[in-house]
This record gives C-alpha cells, sequence and structure tokens, in this order.
C-alpha cells in the first residue's frame, strides 16, 4: 500500500513538473503563405519544433494591400518591447518589399511598401526579404534576393531562365541587405552576398557569436537548387565560401533556420515534390534528415519560424 501510494505521488508530480515546463517554456510559431501569396499571412504553432497545427484552421492572419498585394516568403521578428515586425515579398517583380507591425499577431499597423533598392533602377525583383537583428549594432539587417540584368554577366548563362526561349535572359540573382534601427528609415541597398553563383533565400542566425546564413543555390545550368551556408564573425559579413549542399538529391528552397536547445532545424520547401523537408545539426558541419519526423499544415509555403512566450500563443489560440 504505501509503495502505491509513492508511486502514485510520484506520478502526480511528474505531471505537476510537466504542466509548469509547458506553461512556462516559450512555443515555436510559424509564419507561411499558401498558393502564391494571394490569401496572405499564416500561422502554425508546436511545442517542440516537429508537429505544427495551422491556426485559425488555415484561415489568413493579415492581408497585404501593397506591391501586387502578394503576401509571400513572411519574415517575422519579435522585438524586445514585444512588437513583432514583418517583412515580406509582394509580388514577383516589384522593386521593393512589404512591411508591416503588431503587438499581438492578430491586428497589424503601418503596412507600407519599401524600396531601398532605388538607388538599382533596374533591378528587376526583390524576393524573400528576411529580419534579423544584430544585437551588437543594435540594428534590423533586411537581406534579400534581387536580379539586375547584366550585373553579373559571367554566371548568367548558369542563371534560372525565364521562358523556353534562349534568346530572353536569364536571372542571375545576388543577395542585398538594407539596415534600420526603427523601420522609418532604411539605408540604400548594398550588395551582401555574392558566393560567385545565383543565389536566392538568405537568411541569417547566431550561434555563439558567430553568424550562420543559410541560403538556396539557384544555378540552373547544370541544376543545383540545393541549400547551403556560410559563416561570418559579424552579422554584416563578411561572409566565407558556400558550404557542400546541406540538403538532399531533391529541389528544396525556402530554409527557416531556428534552434531548439543545441540543435539547428531547418526546414525547407521540396517544392517541386510539394512538401517539406528538414534537416538538423549540432555543428552545422554534419546534417540529418528528419523529414519524415516532421509534420505540418497542408498547403505550407516559405516563412519563418520564431519563439514567443506560451500566453501569446495561449491568446491566438482564445481567438479562435
Amino acid at each position: 500500500m504505501k509503495q502505491s501510494i509513492l508511486i502514485a505521488l510520484a506520478i502526480l508530480l511528474m505531471v505537476i513538473v510537466q504542466s509548469h515546463y509547458l506553461l512556462s517554456q516559450d512555443v515555436f510559431l510559424f509564419s507561411y503563405f499558401t498558393g502564391n501569396g494571394e490569401n496572405g499571412l499564416h500561422l502554425a504553432y508546436s511545442y517542440d519544433g516537429r508537429a505544427w497545427t495551422a491556426l485559425r484552421n488555415g484561415s489568413s492572419f493579415f492581408k497585404a494591400t501593397v506591391g501586387d498585394s502578394l503576401l509571400r516568403d513572411p519574415s517575422i521578428y519579435r522585438a524586445e518591447d514585444g512588437t513583432f515586425h514583418m517583412v515580406w515579398t509582394t509580388g514577383w517583380w516589384n522593386n521593393g518589399f512589404g512591411y508591416a507591425s503588431s503587438k499581438d499577431l492578430m491586428n497589424w499597423t503601418g503596412q507600407k511598401y519599401v524600396r531601398p533598392m532605388l538607388n538599382e533602377q533596374t533591378t528587376k525583383n526583390n524576393w524573400a526579404p528576411e529580419l534579423f537583428f544584430d544585437k551588437r549594432k543594435m540594428e534590423y539587417i533586411i537581406c534579400w534576393s534581387a536580379w539586375i540584368p547584366g550585373r553579373f554577366p559571367k554566371t548568367d548563362s548558369m542563371g534560372s531562365i525565364l521562358s523556353s526561349d534562349p534568346a530572353k535572359p536569364k536571372m542571375s540573382h545576388r543577395i542585398y541587405a538594407s539596415f534600420t534601427k526603427d523601420f522609418s528609415s532604411f539605408t540604400p541597398a548594398i550588395l551582401f552576398y555574392d558566393p560567385g553563383f545565383n543565389v536566392i533565400d538568405a537568411t541569417i542566425v547566431e550561434k555563439g557569436g558567430r553568424y550562420i546564413m543559410f541560403f538556396k543555390d539557384e544555378t540552373h545550368f547544370p541544376p543545383q537548387k540545393n541549400i547551403r551556408i556560410a559563416t561570418s564573425d559579424n552579422a554584416r559579413g563578411p561572409y566565407g565560401s558556400a558550404s557542400a549542399p546541406i540538403t538532399g538529391n531533391y529541389w528544396a528552397e525556402g530554409p527557416a533556420p531556428f534552434f531548439v536547445g543545441d540543435t539547428c532545424f531547418v526546414y525547407f520547401d521540396k517544392y517541386r515534390d510539394h512538401k517539406y523537408g528538414a534537416v538538423v545539426s549540432t555543428d552545422f558541419i554534419k546534417w540529418t534528415d528528419i523529414s519524415d519526423q516532421i509534420r505540418y499544415p497542408v498547403g505550407l509555403r516559405h516563412g519563418t519560424v520564431f519563439k514567443v512566450p506560451k500566453d501569446v500563443l495561449d491568446r491566438l489560440l482564445e481567438e479562435h
């Protein structure tokens, strides 16, 4: 009898501890888009970084009205004061990106169209802007990919095709960046990363004072279409040479890196296969594919993963 009581008490204590942990821990949110981006911002949540559930049954939290009124590739960062800042791709051939902010992820204000590449008038597009907060300089870095025809002629022949017409130009993207402290003023765009090949979808994380940039090798001839990394001792760079691919024998884009403890998870869109994949690493050298272990909402496409206090998620769930 005494032993049964002790076992019952041990189980009760374990439940209390686990409940306290679930109530106090941060949780993960995934910002993403569906279709072509016409439906706006979507959010999913996870407690472990592997199993994701769509909020609002997959309905939109915000719709864009700037640029071509699309919201693709939403990147969200939660500031120290609790404000959520978001940037996104507004259309396929726009020379700018969208911006808005929110205190609760449900009510968004300050929507505007930002054009830091006005100093590059021949720019054809502005894809996948990503936010990173540089704590050393107390400023935000927004990096994106852009194509300026004729700027990198040595790799034009390896770029992505616009059509099957061989006379049409090929796109040869590079990574550009702008900096801001307040989202009111933005510095003119600079060339941020040139790995010597067509590159898109760059995003940055920091670990132990080291900055790791993930990006897609967009080389089309011969096809690469994989995720690689480069590192730097400074958020602004310069970043080193591109690594070998960290993804497998499939076409991947839209890397979304985040940390679960000391493990770096990287989600990505296997866009030809119409599904998502993921790899993990603790040293940024050896990567393990866990694609068969993840669960995600139908239609999820390129976005970002970020942490929020559990009470933020609780309010989103209550609103639903």
